[in-house]
């Protein structure tokens, strides 16, 4: 019984020790971050690009609500003048996955001209996303668009490849699982820092896969 309680007493001493590391990189990516983050509107700066950042898309093509927020705010600040271009980043692998098609289809529907669409075929995460922006599409400065629970570590990838991006994020939502969305990101902080220490490589330098 007291070698189970000592398993036990060592196994919850590791939770909370895990815990304290991922809440302190979370606090340390968001305070250094914090002067990247665009709250209002009216105080970007007129830049060439918008950068949105993919997510799920049904197999209709249709937009999930958390991508429809992110595609939606871009176009808000194209409508406004704050932005230019868009710079679509997502997930196409396959021919029945296709996250970036369903965002340009989108932004066509709303009237953007095709020649303002550039379209990054393989954002298959953030870090490809941020890392193939500069590497293939030649961002050195942008806007990205994301909601406010993911542009700390998105800013974050950003800043330490070098990159000068500002990051605005779109409006919040109730979505479904948030509590949980919230927890993996920053869990993801951790493969971040991971990523940036060991200066990793997308998961492909090719325009598409």
């Amino acid at each position: 019984m007291r070698r189970l309680k000592k398993i036990l007493f060592m196994l919850f001493l590791g939770g909370v020790l895990a815990m304290l590391v991922i809440f302190g990189i979370h606090a340390y990516i968001k305070k250094d971050t914090s002067s990247m983050l665009i709250k209002n509107m009216q105080d970007i700066p007129e830049t060439t690009t918008a950068i949105v950042l993919g997510a799920s898309v049904h197999s209709d093509g249709k937009l999930s609500p958390i991508l429809k927020d992110r595609v939606d705010t871009s176009y808000l600040l194209y409508e406004s003048g704050k932005v230019e271009n868009f710079l679509l980043s997502g997930d196409h692998t396959t021919d029945d996955y296709d996250e970036v098609n369903s965002m340009k289809n989108y932004l066509l529907g709303k009237g953007v001209p095709q020649n303002k669409i550039t379209l990054d075929h393989a954002g298959l995460d953030t870090y490809d996303s941020m890392y193939r922006s500069k590497a293939l599409f030649d961002m050195d400065s942008a806007i990205v668009i994301t909601q406010s629970f993911h542009l700390p570590r998105s800013l974050f990838i950003a800043k330490h490849l070098g990159l000068n991006y500002k990051g605005f994020a779109a409006k919040p939502q109730d979505y479904k699982a948030t509590q949980q969305i919230i927890f993996r990101e920053k869990l993801a902080n951790i493969k971040a820092i991971w990523e940036l220490v060991i200066n990793a490589k997308p998961t492909t330098l090719k325009k598409r896969i």
